[in-house]
C-alpha cells in the first residue's frame, strides 16, 4: 500500500490524478488525533496497489475541500463525516445533513471522544429539508419509516404525477447504531462477532473483510487452504441470498408458487450452511488467521440445487406477466451506474464490470470470470443473480476439488498499524479499514457496505417508473438498511 500525506490545497489534485488513472474512492475515514483530526482517503484499482491519502486538520473549526465534484461517493462520505465528527466539507454541492436526524442537538458529534451519552429526543434542527417538486398535478406520497413487513425503517418520499414517479428521496439512518464506535478498545478477536453482525445476511462478507484488514495490519499470513475455505463460505452466502431474492422478485409480481419453491431451495442451502459451519448464516466460519469448517459442501448436492434453480428461473421468465413486469422496468443505464460508483450485482446488471473476487483476490479462484449483463433493468438484475448462482456452484465445486480446509494461524498483535480488507460480498464490494493502538486493541474501524454506495442509484432507476412498481424495483436492488445505518 502507498501512503501519502497531503495538504488541503493538494488534496483535490492528488485525488483527481488517482481517479484519472483508474482508481476509485473506496473509503473515507475520519478519526481524532492528539491535536486535531485525521482523514484517510482510500483509493483502489483492479490489480494495482492501494493508495491512501492522509489529511491532518486542526482541532478548531476543521474543514476540508470537497471532492464531491470529482467522485460522487466522496460527497456521501463527506456528509457522513460532517454529521459524525463536525468536519465541514467546503463548497459541497449538497450540503444537507445525511446521518443526523432532527432530534440530535446542534454541536453533538457522536464519533468524537468527548461526545458523551446520546441526547434526549427533541426537535432542534427541524424536519429534513426534502427537495419539493412542484407543478400541475404533482403530489407527494410518503412511505415509512415504519413498514408493514419485517424490514428495517426507511422513509421514502415520492413526487408523483398520476402514477409516474418524478422523484424519489430515500431518508435513512433511523437505526444508526454507532457500530464503528463499538469496535474501539476491543481486542481484534473479540470484535469479530461484531463484524459478523454489521448486516445480518452478510456475515461472511463482513467477517472476511474485517479479518483481511486485521491480518494486513498485523502482518499475518493466511494459509492457502484456509483462503480457499473462506472463498467457499463467501459463495455459500451468495447462493442462499440470491435464491431468496429470485423468489421475492417473483412474489412481487404475484407468482407466489415460484416464491414458495425458492423458499424450499433456500432452506436446503441454509441446512448446508449449518453442516459446513454449525450456523445457518455461516457465522463462526471465518476466523482471524484462517477458517473453521466442520465439513465441505457436496458438489453433487449443489449441482442438483443449481438445476432446481435453473428450472425456477426458466418458469419465471417464460411467464408473460413476469417477463412484462421485469423487462424495461427501472432502467439504470451504464453511464449512471458508472458515475454513481455502483457496486455488485446492481453494477454488473448495468454492464459495469466490477468484482473484488477478480480485482482484489484474497484466494486463488482459478479461471473465475464475473457474470455480466447490460440491460440495467429489473430483468437484468434478476438474470445476474441467476447467472451468479450457477457461477458460485461451479466455483465451490472447483474449490472443493482442491481440498480446501480450515486452518488458523493466531495473529500477532504487537504493533501499531493499519490495514485494509476488501471482499466481494453477495451485494457487492465490502471494505474494512482498521487502525490498531500500541496495545493491539482496535483504535478505529471504518466499514463501507456496498449499500452505502448503491442507495443513491435506486431513485435514479425509479425516475419515470410507476408507483406500483416500487416494491419490485426496491427488491431488485435489495439494499441493506443495517449495512448503511452503521
Amino acid at each position: 500500500m502507498t501512503t501519502r500525506t497531503v495538504s488541503p490545497g493538494d488534496l483535490t489534485g492528488a485525488a483527481t490524478e488517482l481517479i484519472a488513472r483508474g482508481h476509485r474512492l473506496a473509503l473515507m475515514s475520519a478519526h481524532q488525533e492528539a491535536r486535531g483530526f485525521g482523514v484517510v482517503y482510500l483509493f483502489t484499482a483492479p490489480g494495482l496497489d492501494h493508495t491512501e491519502l492522509h489529511l491532518h486538520l486542526p482541532p478548531d473549526d476543521p474543514t476540508l475541500p470537497s471532492l464531491a465534484r470529482v467522485s460522487f461517493p466522496a460527497g456521501r462520505f463527506e456528509r457522513e463525516i460532517r454529521d459524525l465528527y463536525g468536519i465541514t466539507p467546503l463548497d459541497h454541492p449538497q450540503p444537507r445533513r445525511l446521518v443526523r436526524h432532527h432530534h440530535w442537538p446542534r454541536g453533538w458529534y457522536p464519533m468524537r471522544a468527548d461526545a458523551g451519552p446520546p441526547p434526549a429526543f427533541g426537535d432542534p434542527e427541524g424536519p429534513f429539508p426534502f427537495l419539493t417538486v412542484e407543478g400541475p398535478g404533482v403530489y407527494e406520497i410518503p412511505v415509512g419509516p415504519v413498514h408493514a413487513g419485517l424490514i428495517e425503517p426507511g422513509h421514502f418520499r415520492f413526487s408523483v404525477v398520476g402514477e409516474t414517479v418524478l422523484k424519489l428521496k430515500a431518508r435513512l439512518w433511523f437505526v444508526h447504531r454507532g457500530i464503528e464506535k463499538l469496535f474501539q478498545g476491543r481486542a481484534p478477536a473479540d470484535a469479530l462477532p461484531l463484524a459478523e453482525r454489521v448486516s445480518g445476511d452478510t456475515s461472511v462478507g463482513h467477517a472476511l473483510a474485517y479479518c483481511l484488514a486485521v491480518e494486513e495490519a498485523t502482518g499475518t499470513a493466511v494459509p492457502d487452504e484456509a483462503r480457499g475455505a473462506r472463498a467457499i463460505l463467501l459463495e455459500l452466502e451468495r447462493l442462499y441470498n440470491h435464491v431468496t431474492d429470485l423468489g421475492a422478485l417473483c412474489n412481487d409480481v404475484a407468482h407466489g408458487i415460484l416464491h414458495a419453491h425458492a423458499g424450499r431451495v433456500r432452506e436446503q442451502l441454509l441446512r448446508i450452511n449449518d453442516e459446513v459451519t454449525g450456523h445457518r448464516l455461516l457465522r463462526g466460519g471465518v476466523i482471524l488467521g484462517g477458517a473453521a469448517l466442520r465439513a465441505l459442501p457436496d458438489p453433487a448436492r449443489l449441482a442438483a440445487i443449481g438445476a432446481d434453480v435453473a428450472e425456477i428461473v426458466e418458469l419465471a421468465l417464460s411467464h408473460t406477466v413476469v417477463a412484462d413486469r421485469f423487462t424495461g422496468t427501472a432502467l439504470l443505464p451504464f453511464a449512471a451506474a458508472r458515475d454513481l460508483g455502483t457496486l455488485g450485482y446492481v453494477a454488473r446488471a448495468s454492464g459495469l464490470d466490477t468484482d473484488a473476487r477478480r480485482d482484489h483476490p484474497s484466494a486463488d479462484l482459478g479461471s473465475f470470470t464475473p457474470a455480466l449483463r447490460t440491460g440495467g433493468d429489473v430483468l437484468a438484475r434478476f438474470q445476474i443473480r441467476a447467472d451468479e448462482i450457477a457461477s458460485s456452484i461451479e466455483l465451490i465445486s472447483w474449490l472443493v476439488s482442491r481440498s480446501a480446509s480450515g486452518q488458523s494461524v493466531p495473529p500477532a498483535m504487537d504493533r501499531q498499524a493499519s490495514g485494509v480488507g476488501i471482499a466481494e460480498g453477495w451485494r457487492g464490494t465490502i471494505v474494512h479499514r482498521v487502525e490498531l493502538a500500541p496495545d493491539g486493541t482496535l483504535a478505529r474501524v471504518k466499514i463501507v457496505d456496498p449499500s452505502f454506495v448503491n442507495w443513491p442509484a435506486l431513485p435514479v432507476a425509479l425516475n419515470g417508473a410507476i408507483v406500483p412498481d416500487f416494491p419490485l424495483v426496491n427488491k431488485s436492488f435489495n439494499l441493506s438498511y443495517a449495512g448503511n445505518d452503521l
